[in-house]
């Protein structure tokens, strides 16, 4: 039953995943003013891969478990944000409202690891790198943001 449920968990993460395939960061991307800091762009699939695989073990477990509700809402939760973030940053170049996306999805994971840690500790911990993750792309996202102020204020949807 585990191998099932990590499979569909998956295949969510995989949905979210293909976001970044269809909305790649491009020309505008590559022209905003970054911090030195940035991860290279090499770090972004394979940590999203490990991430993944991190977030389905855990859904997986938490499945299995009496008393999931809250967990698995929670779960659905930062995974429809995960979706959104990628064609709200990269896909309409909206700054600002990747921002909001990405500090709901911030709380969202932050939400869910709680939840799993009430009810698998291993669980709550495959969730420990996730929400490190997404503190550094909040804090890039900001950061560019912050760097870009006349691309925040204009953006300019691509044709």
């Amino acid at each position: 039953m585990f191998w099932i449920l990590f499979f569909v968990f998956l295949a969510a993460c995989m949905g979210a995943g293909a976001t970044g395939a269809a909305f790649r960061p491009g020309a505008w991307y590559e022209g905003l003013d970054k911090p030195s800091w940035t991860p290279p762009n090499w770090a972004f699939p394979t940590v999203w891969t490990t991430l993944y695989v991190f977030m389905s073990i855990a859904g997986a477990r938490a499945a299995m478990l009496p008393d999931n509700g809250l967990a698995m809402a929670f779960w659905a939760l930062q995974i429809a944000l995960n979706c959104l973030w990628t064609p709200v940053f990269f896909g309409l170049h909206r700054i600002r409202e990747g921002m909001l996306v990405l500090s709901c999805l911030w709380i969202a994971v932050a939400a869910t690891m709680i939840a799993l840690f009430q009810i698998d500790t291993i669980a709550g911990l495959l969730f420990v790198p996730y929400l490190l993750w997404v503190t550094t792309a909040g804090a890039l996202n900001l950061s560019v943001w912050q760097r870009n102020p006349q691309v925040a204020r204009n953006p300019q949807t691509p044709s």
